[in-house]
């Protein structure tokens, strides 16, 4: 069965494209089948793959929109066994549109499984709040990974994304639950950082991966030169953390 997931948090600044790009990345890295969609109108998991604007011919927006089939708009990138499908937002005029077509909450279920047998993973990187597009991704997903910084401010959006997945489990998806909570930006000499994986241990228990994403370098750089950390520097402390929580989730979840 193929696992769609869906990378929410409804806080900035948790590092969800930066977990959806080189998660997706790692999955293509162990030969899996990967198609990466980004949902968010900021449109920045194309930046992060390092496509130029002028060489994408559609995205989510013309999907919503019935100018395009999703098959037509699936990009290739420079890892073979992972493709993505992009968010091209002109002005605030497409972001309204897109805002207004995304009340149908089902829409991008509908579409997403009707290509989801062409891959073993597909990853949804939403935007940071909780209507509109990161609803239709959370109904189309069988599962979620929630990114949570490693500051005590991340405790509120948490509670608030997981009422919401209850909601929706109940208004139309049975199959979706939390894969896990990722602690990111973690630095192991910060006390806070220890104080909040305690917390989190606490307070969610079973719920937070093994996995800890570090504050790295080599994450901020990869982004800025277009291209997933585990092709700018392989043997990064980031490309290794998410080369680690795919693993951990390949094995680990093989249910899910």
């Amino acid at each position: 069965m193929t696992k769609i997931i869906a990378v929410s948090m409804p806080k900035g600044g948790v590092g969800k494209t930066t977990t959806a790009v080189n998660l997706a990345a790692s999955f293509a890295i162990a030969e899996k089948r990967t198609l990466l969609i980004d949902v968010d109108p900021m449109g920045t998991c194309s930046i992060a793959l390092g496509v130029p604007r002028n060489e994408l011919k559609g995205g989510i927006f013309e999907i919503f929109s019935f100018a395009h089939s999703i098959n037509s708009v699936i990009h290739p990138t420079k890892i073979p066994d992972l493709h993505f499908i992009p968010s091209i937002l002109n002005n605030h005029l497409d972001e309204d549109r897109l805002a207004k077509l995304a009340e149908n909450k089902f829409f991008l279920r509908n579409v997403v499984h009707s290509i989801m047998f062409q891959y073993d993973y597909i990853i949804l990187d939403c935007p940071p709040y909780l209507r509109g597009m990161t609803t239709n991704a959370l109904l189309a997903a069988n599962s979620a990974i929630i990114p949570v910084k490693a500051e005590i401010f991340s405790i509120n959006a948490i509670n608030k994304i997981l009422d919401h997945i209850e909601w929706l489990k109940s208004y139309g998806n049975s199959l979706l639950h939390v894969k896990g909570l990722l602690l990111t930006m973690y630095e192991s000499r910060i006390k806070a950082s220890g104080l909040m994986e305690e917390k989190l241990n606490d307070e969610y228990p079973s719920k937070l991966f093994k996995t800890k994403i570090p504050k790295n370098a080599a994450l901020s750089e990869a982004a800025f030169y277009g291209t997933p950390a585990i092709l700018y520097n392989a043997i990064s402390k980031g490309s290794i953390a998410y080369l680690n929580l795919a693993k951990e989730i390949i094995e680990g979840n093989t249910s899910n």
